[in-house]
């Protein structure tokens, strides 16, 4: 790839929010005026000293930051070739990545005189992020999460309810992300002059894709000077891989790396039952082509006529029919790779990091953990491997259990698995 394009990168959007043909500004007239104030209270906010250094504050002694780049010796040595190390992003505060973000966000909506915070939630874990947050600042939190979500992330509402949030199931459609989102913008439409819309991934409307993938850099960032310290001065990682559903997670691995050429970069999407025409999988850049849904231009899963078409993952951070416009971007330039991942592949991923190195990971980063044990054996072992720990697995081991044909509702099974 051309030098120019590398240098292109750390650019960002354009005035418009524009990641080449993918992101932009497709709301209401209603939304417009929100939208515009906030681009300009987070560019203000972005040349403020003071705004840093509150985040860094609070990223350093409420989040826990850095999190660890840790070196997964057992893992390394199973597989064979390629050294791995895991950035350990489950270990922040609220056990995910969600709560970088947020942070910055919430911050933004104080400086906004908003009181009023809406979220949007698959996994529970940016809803879990948003309700904590706003528990610490003491205001008024409401997350939107799809019907099918909240039975299957039981342990994540719960806590949300317990941080003060109020917490309203969304039963259209399948009752899934995509779903809470449409909820949630419809909220907000509604309620202008006070609320505040915390989106938890690099999707949305322009400001949102950049805002939030600024906010989750700290994770690539971080990895650079880690590395450095772990495997000598200027050493960078060979390839970088993260799991995608809408992205915030990946971008904020990737984007410090995407003027480095020799760092490979590679996305991992649910590839569900498997990537076909029956669309039991949300790989939208393996299986989609590109629409406007949720405010911005990017790739979809969608029929013929341009309708959306729900998805299917057994994971609910990955469960979304679209992706961040700059993941769009990057797929279409070339500079990062993306492939798909199914199910039961993330399932044998989960077991492996459960066995080898003592972590029990979200069902997302499994999928990107997966993909790591098909590329690190055809490695050699001076190439260094660093993946996105980005959720841990407490939230998951219901799912788990039920496809692994373990009944935890059965005391026998439950007294023989203790013993």
């Amino acid at each position: 790839m051309a030098d120019d394009l590398f240098n292109s990168f750390m650019n960002g959007p354009d005035e418009q929010g524009r990641f080449g043909i993918f992101g932009g500004r497709f709301v209401s007239e209603t939304l417009m005026p929100l939208i515009l104030s906030l681009e300009e209270e987070y560019n203000r906010a972005k040349d403020d000293p003071a705004f840093w250094a509150e985040m860094k504050d609070l990223w350093t002694h409420y989040v826990g930051r850095p999190s660890p780049l840790y070196h997964a010796e057992r893992l390394s040595t199973e597989l064979g070739g390629a050294k791995i190390y895991m950035k350990r992003d489950e270990l922040n505060h609220t056990g995910a990545h969600k709560v970088n973000n947020v942070l910055g966000q919430i911050l933004l909506a104080r400086r906004m005189g908003k009181t009023r915070i809406i979220a949007e939630t698959g996994a529970g874990q940016h809803g879990v992020a948003t309700a904590t947050v706003c528990a610490k600042f003491g205001l008024k939190c409401i997350v939107y999460m799809g019907a099918h979500d909240v039975k299957r992330q039981a342990p994540n509402v719960f806590r949300m309810r317990l941080l003060g949030a109020e917490v309203i199931p969304v039963t259209s459609g399948r009752g899934t992300l995509k779903d809470a989102m449409n909820d949630a913008l419809r909220d907000w439409v509604t309620n202008v002059r006070d609320t505040f819309y915390c989106i938890g991934t690099a999707a949305g409307p322009h400001p949102y894709p950049a805002m939030v993938r600024d906010f989750q850099s700290i994770i690539g960032k971080e990895v650079r000077w880690q590395l450095a310290e772990q495997e000598g001065e200027g050493r960078l990682p060979d390839t970088v891989i993260a799991a995608i559903g809408g992205g915030s997670n990946a971008i904020g691995l990737f984007h410090p790396f995407l003027d480095d050429p020799s760092v490979k970069i590679i996305g991992v999407e649910a590839g569900g039952k498997g990537v076909d025409d029956r669309i039991q999988h949300c790989a939208s850049l393996t299986g989609g082509r590109p629409g406007v849904l949720h405010g911005n231009r990017t790739y979809l899963l969608q029929d013929d006529d341009g309708q959306i078409q729900e998805g299917y993952s057994i994971s609910a951070g990955l469960d979304y029919p679209g992706i961040g416009p700059e993941h769009s971007w990057l797929h279409e330039s070339g500079r990062a790779e993306y492939v798909s991942i199914t199910d039961k592949e993330a399932l044998e991923a989960f077991q492996v990091s459960c066995r080898t190195e003592g972590i029990i990971p979200a069902l997302e980063p499994s999928h990107a953990l997966a993909h790591v044990m098909k590329i690190a054996p055809k490695l050699p072992s001076d190439h260094i491997i660093v993946m996105n720990m980005c959720g841990r697995g407490d939230k998951d081991v219901f799912t788990v259990a039920k496809h692994l044909g373990f009944d935890m509702s059965d005391t026998e099974e439950g007294r023989s698995f203790e013993e």
